[in-house]
């Protein structure tokens, strides 16, 4: 039973990669009919569309009352960004920097809003008004980017009416298709779980955020490979701050998350902290991210998830 469900989530997450990558596709040609610049591109519509997986994600945990699978899976999607995703971007691309001060400064916004639900959580909960909190913080610094929206030149390809039109469908579809495999990514996930006697919160952590952080991964990759740097800055600082105010917000509205195990949470805010600090530091740098820092990065991800493994094994052994 245990292999079956397995087999199963993985074909969810499958789905929801496909889907997700059908409403991005969508969303690229209706942002370059509307000719928005680049940046705001980036953050306003593309980082929305790939945090959607941890929305749906979140949404039906939170209707199932299984909120705490939302938490860990935002948590461990926002350190995979910080890490495997802009590292494994920095290690193709041969390095990647912010060229304009704007995207550097908003760096520095960026991580004090994805750390602020950490301390709202200090308390062991995130109740109903930490979640309107959150969902003000996001509203806030979306005015703000908005405001930025002329300080950017670079626009993307202009797209016809047409193909802006059938591009409204395809979203329709990829939105359709992110809501019934979130439906069975969090069945499952809660399934195995269960079976295997570990708690939701390192299932999030780990494997359930492996899988929503797929679009991230292709379409920052693709953009960076292309030259577009902005957007894959634009689409990881938009996806660090969706998902820790929009999603958890809503997350929070719907069902508060109460931490069973707080050692796990603490260990895994504390690498998200380091994560944001040295990703902070990196991009702010005139430097920027060489390989080498992509590399190094990548195994920050891999102590991670050991220490994660360890700390789980412990606390089993000792119940």
């Amino acid at each position: 039973m245990l292999l079956l469900d397995i087999l199963l989530f993985v074909a969810s997450c499958a789905l929801l990669v496909v889907s997700t990558r059908v409403l991005l596709n969508s969303l690229v040609k209706i942002a370059s009919y509307l000719e928005l610049k680049e940046f705001v591109v980036g953050f306003m519509l593309m980082a929305v569309a790939t945090s959607l997986p941890e929305l749906f994600v979140g949404i039906i945990a939170a209707l199932e009352h299984t909120p705490l699978l939302s938490l860990g899976n935002v948590i461990g999607a926002n350190i995979m960004d910080l890490t495997i995703v802009i590292g494994t971007v920095a290690l193709l691309s041969r390095g990647i920097k912010a060229r304009s001060e704007i995207a550097r400064k908003d760096a520095l916004y960026m991580m004090l809003i994805a750390l602020f639900p950490i301390l709202l959580m200090l308390d062991h909960v995130l109740s109903v008004i930490d979640g309107v909190i959150l969902l003000l913080a996001f509203s806030i610094y979306m005015i703000r980017l908005f405001g930025q929206r002329k300080e950017f030149r670079k626009t993307t390809d202009h797209v016809s009416k047409k193909s802006a039109r059938k591009s409204v469908i395809w979203f329709a579809l990829g939105v359709m298709g992110l809501l019934i495999s979130a439906k069975f990514v969090v069945m499952f996930a809660t399934a195995i779980a269960t079976e295997m006697a570990v708690p939701l919160l390192l299932i999030g952590l780990v494997i359930v955020a492996i899988g929503t952080t797929l679009p991230e991964l292709a379409f920052e990759t693709k953009a960076a490979m292309s030259g577009h740097e902005e957007m894959t800055l634009g689409d990881l600082f938009g996806s660090l701050v969706t998902n820790s105010t929009l999603v958890l917000g809503i997350v929070a509205i719907i069902n508060p998350i109460e931490i069973e195990n707080f050692s796990l949470f603490l260990v895994a805010a504390g690498f998200m902290f380091l994560t944001l600090l040295l990703f902070t530091l990196f991009i702010r740098s005139e430097d920027g991210i060489s390989w080498q820092g992509g590399v190094a990065l990548i195994l920050l991800y891999v102590i991670f998830i050991i220490i994660e493994l360890v700390l789980e094994v412990g606390i089993l052994a000792s119940g």
